[in-house]
This record gives structure tokens, sequence and C-alpha cells, in this order.
């Protein structure tokens, strides 16, 4: 499946080892090929064939359009840094430059944010690409650009867009990348030119796949098919802010919170408050739940067949940075230099985001010769290949990280259709609509509607089985008539044209806090948290975005759309959002968890925050430093980075010590687990061990008791059959399969099932624990007999993968990283994903571990998500910060640099990272002049 658009950038070896690196790897390459895809085949993937597309990075090139010489400094592992006298210059170098290095996975990347994949890849992608365009991103941009942005950021745009036509100007697709030269056999397929829009259109992709809770939103409505109210609240356990608290504390957020008490108003108060109840409650849960204007209207098993079509449809879309919005998260904090050994702050940042191949990040830096108002840029960090600016990083006064905010900026609606139009206040509206056409590679064109409700564009056009269940969908009096059906709805912030652009540069030239912050008012979507720091000493953080208001629900589950009452009423005014400037504590933790306590403040951010595991680890270990009376350096920050600790082993290994097994095999497995740190390193025996145990426990207790659209696709049961009231009868059961893929399964083990387990350990009897045997696996009737059953499955699970021997096992052979190219390396011929994939890696951490590679334990243990990059910024001296990207700097995959940096990023090494124009001038390998 295509794609997982990700970047890279490329570049030629600096030194003559890597040369011979690569001609013995293109050698290989070259034999491979003429081998299995016989003589002529081979004959035309020559080593020129597969060389022709490297970049030049010495001597010089002309590019029309530049105003002045522009230099391209690259060090030994191909990072560019850029020089130019003005920002347009600045801009189109960089455009250029990215091109260079990564224009294939650009150009699959505005393909999938247009909709049109299939003109690359065929009738695959049909129905991605008509998802899309449902969406319409590329729609939005083009409002954006048109009516948005201002003057300087369209002009930096179309600088960009310039470079980036410079560099395809007179190149076939085979001098571009070895993709082209293999998409050449399947289609006639060329590259078009470059425009701002195509730029801009990758901010909503960014913002799909940090949407926030969409996915819980689906995944708690579908539970109703098994569950009760009370057992999905067990599922989904109020946010702990007495341990894990939230990320601001001592914010300007506090003047609004003694406005908001003076007033009366209730935390659950309608249109503002904290939700008061899980779906379906009777509303004595807080924090996680909907409130009293939720969808009450739907009969059940139609909701469930709309949203079980429209995940089906969600889990088929490529994922721009993440995993589908599952599982995102981030590690970001900024230590004053109050605490640290340099006297200034430092700031640490590692995104965790979909492993990819080439990585989602490109390094760069982007300098302005003389740093003036006419060009004000001398900023280096991460962007993202199709796109100007730098995303993550610092400039010569400050330096900034993000961490997905997890806000809800999605809500999904029940529409009630009625002709050409749906229902609304008793009334029928006309839909907006409009006809798109989809080109296909070596196929006929398709054409289809695309039909808009006041709350968005309708998702369930887009699959044949959500219209079907829409129409047997059931309602009861409180709703229109069943008529000719329903759709589902998606009503979100990014499909309304906004400034985030701007803010990219904005953010890049600030000077202060003050300029951070006004910066930030542009960033509208996706919503981050931003953490700050700068030279002078300061330290900061900021909520941004468009986060919406709503007159009634709190957007959890799925509203009727058919009532106004459910509308959103607006969004949080910028100087209402949460922000801290020098806490009293002299450090910021942003990692998932709450951004507020809802209790104290007066607007609804979200009902489904990360629990806090990995914010509460990292403040730990910072407050051990200074409590200890340390000062914090630059390694302590990576260190941190890479902190293993297992805090759900921490829970339950004490009780699984507990348990007298009487199998010896087992119980020799279970030793493993004394005097055990619960550190997941991935040579531990003890961690590869723990995870299995833990991996069978979360099956054995709620695994097999999740509807079949939340289990791993293939896993099948024997179950009572739904709406059965009567007793248990196994006559009666019935055999229902897992309909969901693996990454994307429940129970996944994420900090959501720690907190589910912390809550239910003190309640020994709890029917969770209850599971009936299992061949000659014996049934449990409480918690300790589940433990015991689980260590036994565990123990013969990993016989079977790891051996018998025990002083075999380790952490790192289940936990293995593969990066694959995400177009024809996931569904290209056998010998492209050879050439193309690289791996497997064997990785320490672990899911909720400050070192999150994180994996699905419903569906195994391979790495499904990782640190994208690792970077520590030293305010007191930027050329002594550090930084390290997933993969290398190429997207081309037998240049030098196409994973160079994943050995060390794999062991947490960090590179030196230069900044100053002697430190680039030392570290640089190769100078490409370009001029006008």
């Amino acid at each position: 499946m295509p794609p997982n658009t990700t970047a890279s950038t490329g570049d030629k070896p600096g030194k003559s080892g890597r040369k011979k690196g690569r001609k013995a790897r293109l050698i290989v390459l070259v034999l491979v090929l003429a081998i299995i895809g016989g003589i002529a085949y081979g004959s035309y993937w020559s080593v020129s064939t597969v060389r022709a597309s490297f970049p030049q990075t010495k001597g010089t090139l002309t590019l029309k359009g530049l105003s002045g010489p522009v230099d391209v400094k690259r060090d030994g592992y191909g990072i560019p840094q850029v020089y130019a006298s003005s920002a347009e210059d600045l801009f189109m170098a960089q455009g250029f430059v990215q091109a260079q290095d990564r224009f294939y996975e650009m150009d699959v990347r505005r393909h999938m944010t247009s909709g049109r994949l299939s003109e690359m890849f065929g009738k695959s992608q049909v129905k991605n690409d008509e998802f899309l365009r449902t969406l319409g991103w590329d729609r939005v941009a083009e409002r954006e650009y048109d009516k948005e942005l201002s003057a300087s950021t369209k002009k930096y745009l179309q600088a960009y867009a310039a470079g980036v036509n410079a560099y395809l100007e007179g190149r076939e697709g085979k001098d571009i990348s070895l993709e082209y030269a293999a998409l050449g056999f399947a289609n006639d397929y060329k590259p078009g030119q470059w425009t701002p829009v195509d730029s801009i259109s990758w901010l909503k992709a960014m913002a799909w796949d940090l949407r926030g809770n969409m996915q819980d939103e689906i995944d708690r409505a579908l539970m109703t098919s098994r569950l009760g109210p009370k057992q999905i609240k067990d599922l989904y356990p109020e946010y702990p802010y007495g341990r894990n608290e939230p990320i601001v504390t001592q914010g300007r957020y506090n003047e609004l919170t003694q406005a908001f008490e003076t007033s009366g108003a209730a935390t659950g108060a309608t249109g503002t408050g904290t939700s008061t109840g899980t779906p379906g409650t009777d509303g004595d849960a807080t924090g996680t739940g909907t409130s009293s204007g939720t969808l009450d209207a739907a009969d059940t098993s139609g909701l469930q067949s709309q949203l079980m079509g429209l995940h089906d449809v969600l889990d088929g879309l490529p994922t721009a940075v993440g995993v589908n919005g599952n599982g995102i998260g981030s590690n970001s904090w900024v230590v004053s230099g109050e605490h640290t050994i340099t006297g200034k702050p430092l700031l640490a940042n590692d995104p965790h985001l979909s492993a990819s191949l080439p990585s989602v990040w490109y390094q760069m830096g982007l300098h302005c010769r003389t740093v003036s108002k006419a060009c004000p840029y001398d900023v280096s960090g991460y962007t993202f290949a199709g796109m100007p600016g730098v995303i993550i990083g610092h400039n010569q006064n400050i330096a900034w990280g993000m961490t997905n905010s997890g806000v809800d900026v999605t809500d999904l609606y029940l529409e009630k259709l009625s002709g050409d139009g749906y229902v609304r206040d008793g009334k029928t509206v006309p839909f907006q609509t409009r006809q798109e056409t989809i080109k296909v590679a070596g196929g006929a064109s398709k054409k289809i509607v695309v039909r808009t409700t006041n709350n968005g564009p309708l998702l369930s056009d887009r699959s044949a089985e959500l219209v079907t269940a829409g129409k047997k969908a059931q309602v009861d009096t409180a709703a229109p008539d069943r008529g000719e059906g329903y759709g589902i709805a998606l009503k979100w912030t990014a499909l309304e044209p906004g400034t985030t652009m701007d803010a990219v540069f904005a953010i890049d030239r600030a000077k202060n806090f003050d300029d951070f912050r006004a910066a930030a008012e542009l960033f509208d979507v996706p919503s981050q948290n931003l953490i700050y720091a700068d030279t002078e000493g300061n330290i900061g953080y900021t909520l941004p975005g468009r986060i919406p208001t709503r007159a009634e629900g709190d957007g959890s589950v799925p509203a009727p759309g058919w009532d106004s009452k459910h509308d959103w009423t607006g969004y949080i005014k910028p100087e209402e959002l949460p922000y801290e400037y020098n806490p009293e504590r002299g450090y910021i933790v942003t990692a998932n968890q709450a951004v507020v306590d809802p209790k104290s403040y007066p607007h609804t951010l979200t009902t489904d925050w990360g629990y806090g595991t990995r914010s509460r680890r990292i403040t730990d270990l910072i407050q051990q430093k200074i409590e200890g009376g340390g000062k914090v350096s630059t390694d302590d920050m990576r260190q941190m980075q890479l902190d293993n600790s297992s805090a759900i082993a921490n829970l339950l290994v004490p009780e699984l010590l507990k348990i007298d097994i009487a199998d010896k095999n087992v119980r020799e497995a279970q030793k493993l687990l004394e005097n055990w740190g619960y550190t997941q390193d991935a040579d531990s025996a003890a961690a590869a061990y723990f995870n299995a145990v833990w991996r069978n426990i979360l099956k054995l207790s709620f695994g097999n008791k999740l509807p079949k659209e939340l289990r791993v696709k293939g896993q099948c049961l024997w179950v009572e059959p739904t709406g059965n009231t009567g007793p248990a009868d196994e006559n009666r059961r019935v055999r229902e399969c897992g309909l969901r893929d693996a990454d994307q399964a429940q129970p996944d083990g994420g900090d959501r099932w720690f907190e589910v387990f912390r809550k239910l350990m003190d309640s020994p009897d709890s029917d969770w624990w209850k599971t009936p045997a299992s061949g000659t696996r014996p049934a449990a009737d409480n918690r300790d007999e589940l433990f015991e059953r689980a260590m036994i499955d565990a123990r013969w699970e990993l016989t079977a993968k790891l051996g018998k021997d025990i002083d075999t096992w380790s952490w790192g052979r289940l936990h293995r990283l593969f990066l694959k190219n995400q177009t024809l390396g996931t569904e290209g011929p056998g010998v492209l994903q050879y050439v193309l994939n690289r791996g497997p890696w064997k990785l320490s951490g672990g899911e909720a571990a400050v070192n999150a590679a994180g994996w699905n334990a419903a569906g195994g243990y391979g790495v499904v998500w990782v640190p994208s990059m690792r970077m520590v910024v030293n305010l007191r001296d930027l050329d002594k910060s550090k930084w390290i990207n997933l993969t290398g700097a190429s997207g081309h995959a037998y240049s030098a640099h196409y994973t160079d940096q994943t050995d060390k990023w794999a062991k947490g090494e960090l590179l030196p990272w230069s900044f100053s124009a002697n430190a680039v001038d030392k570290n640089t390998s190769d100078t490409l002049v370009l001029k006008p």
C-alpha cells in the first residue's frame, strides 16, 4: 500500500571509504537484478541507472531566478547548510536541494494530499483517492494560498517552488530517482511542476495523522455491541491528575480559572465544561466520557456498522507522519539554566511517529549571510521535504520543540439522509455537491460526487458498506425516521483555511517569547504543545491551535447531526489558551499528558489525553537530578531520552513473583523477573518474558472480550451471539474473527491500559479476570489464576519464537525495526523491496517508555512507531547542540546517506549539530555553489 510519504535527503559521500562501500552495494544491486529479472532487465538496471539520480554536491550549478550566489555546504552525513543573501534565494535553494535528495517522496506526498495516487500507482489507489478527494485537502490549501497567507509567505512559497522546478527542468524520471525508473515498467507517468499549494497541502496530511481522538470516538461506539456502559467505563478510566500532573500548573490560564470559579460555573457546564460520564453511563465518571447531549438516537447495531465501515476506509489510507492517528506520542522538555551545567537552558525533543524509509524529517540549516529585516533567517533544524522553512529546531536566539497535544478538533456526526439533502432541525437541507474526476494510470478515469453537510463532507459516501448500514440503521422515537438511511459526516478544523504556513516562518525568525507566542497564534492545525527556550535564559510553553467549543456534548462519541444543539459554537480565543513562562519549578515537560486540570479550566480541550506515563518518568528523572544536588548536562538529556523503564512492569512484576508455578519450565522463566530492574534493553531476557506475559494478560482479560471490530484480523474466537440475554451456553456460541490490522487493534497495551490495570488490581475477583480453559491451558476465575495462565502461555509462546533455552532469549529478537520504503518497498515486486528496504534492527525501549519504540500488544512485538528523531539544544553554545535522524539524509536507495544515521540512532547516539559559520565550515565535506 502506498505511501507513508516521508522525507529524506540525499548526498554524495564525503569519504573514500563510503565511496567504496557504495560501489560494492551497487555491484550487488546489479547482480541481484540481473539474476532475478533476467539479462535484459538487469542490463537496464545498470550502475549508471542507479547513480543517475544522485545529487551533485560539489562544483557550481546555474539556477535561473537567483539574485545572487548561494552556497550549499554538506557535512559527512550529507546534511546541507544553505547560505544566501536574500530570503527568496534562501528558500529557492531549499527547494532545489530538497528536490535533489527527495523529490520522489515529495511527489508521492503531493499525490496523496491531492487524492491523485492512482495517477502514479494505478487502480489499487482509487479507493484512497476517493476518500482523500472527499476530504479535499488540496482545495483547502488553495483557499489558504489565495486568501489567508501573508504576502511574504506567498513569496517564499513561490521561491521554493521555483527551486524545485529548476531541479526538475530537463530531467526524466529515471534521472530523478530509482523508483521512477521502476515505475517506468508499469506506466508512462512523468512528474509535473511543483506549486506553492503542493507545499501547503502537506500541512493537512500532517494534521490528519495528528488529529486527536477520532479513533477513540469510533472505538467507544463499536464497543457497545459486546460491552455494557460500566465495562466501557472500565476501559476509559479517568486521567490520574493527582499522580501525573498536567503540563501547565503555573501559567496564565490560572487567571482564567479564578474568573471561572468566581462566576460559579461548574466543570460540567454546557458548552465549555468537562465531560460527565462514559458512553452510555449514568454520568458518574469525569474526564473521559460524554456529556448529557451525546448521540442516543441511533440504534447500536446501525451505528456500529457505520463506524466499522468508516474504520475500514481510514485504515486503508496511507499514513503521512503517524500511525493513522493511533498511538502517536512524543517527548519534549526544557530545563532552565538554574538547573543545568551550562547555566542556560537545555531543550530536548523526540517526536514519536511511524517508522519509514526515508524518515519523515530532513535536517537542514537556512542562513542569511547577513541577518536583517530583508533577510531575517538564521535557523537550523528539522524540515519536511516539500515545505520551506524549519519545523523544529533553533535560530540564533531561541529553540523550540513540539509534541502532539491531542486536543479534540474532529467530531463525527450521524446525518439523516433525505432525497438530495439531509435533515436539520426538522427540515431537509440540500447538500453542497461537487464532482471529482480521478485519473488512473493504465485504466479508465472514475468520477465521484462529493456531498457536504453543514458538519462537513459525508464520509459514508465513500463506502458501499456505510451506505447499506445507513439504510438499515434503526433509530428510536427521539430521532427522524429511518427513511433513506443515515450517513456519517466529519467536522474538522483543518477543513477550514488557516495560517499555519505563516506560523512556520514567524517561528523561524522569532527573537523572544512574545514573538514566539504571536507566531504560535498563527499555528491553526495541528494543535501542538510548543516548548521554548532562549539564549537569555528564559523557558516557556504555549498551546496553539484552532480548538472548537460545543453547545452540547464533548466530542467523545458521534453526535446527532440533525439537531443544531450539537453544533460547534466557535473556537477558544488565543488569549485563553494555556501557557507558561519561567515557572518556579525550573522545567517544563510535555509528553502528551493532559495540558491542564479540567476542574480549574473553563474549556474542554479533549476527553482523551494520553495518560501521562512518559511525562511522569521524565519529571521523576529531572527531579532526581535536581534534588540530588546535581546539574543537568546535555548528555543527561540524551540519557533521559533513552530511558527504557516499564511502568507496567513496576506494577505487575511483584504480583507475578508471588504466584506459585508448578511447571518447572514456566518457573524457570518466572525467575527471570527476580531482581530485574524493569528496564527494556534489547539484550534483556527478562524484558522479553515480561512483555510476552503482559501481552497474554491483555489478551486473556480484555482482548478476547472485545468485539470483532477491534480485534486482530484473522484471530478467531467462539463467542456468545450478540444480544444473548440468557446464561452462557457453549452450544449457542458462534465463531467470530477479528477485522483490524495488527498495528491498529486493541488492546494495544499503551498507557491507557496501564491505568485500566492500575484500577483493576484492587479487584482480584472482577469478571475481567475470568477466562475459559483452552486446550491444555487452565481456566481462570480470578486475577492470580489469570496471571498464572498468562505466564504459562508466554513461556510457550517464546519457546516457539525464540527457543526453549531461556539463556538465548532477548527483547531485541522480538522487538525489531524494519525500515520500508512506503510505496514500492511495501507493494512492489520482491526484488524492489530488497533494493529499497533495510533492517532489521534489534531495539531497546517499549510502549509508553520514554524511549518509546512502540509496539501493539494485540498484534505482536514488532516496532510500530519510534522516536523519529532526537535533539538536544544547548542554549549556552548552540554549536554544542546534538541531533540525529531515524534514517539518513538521502532518499536515494544506494546513496551512502540512505541509512547512515540509523545504527547510531538505534544505539542512542547523537551527532554534532554545527550552527555557526565557523563550525559549519570545519565540518563541511562538500560545497556546491548555485549561481544565477
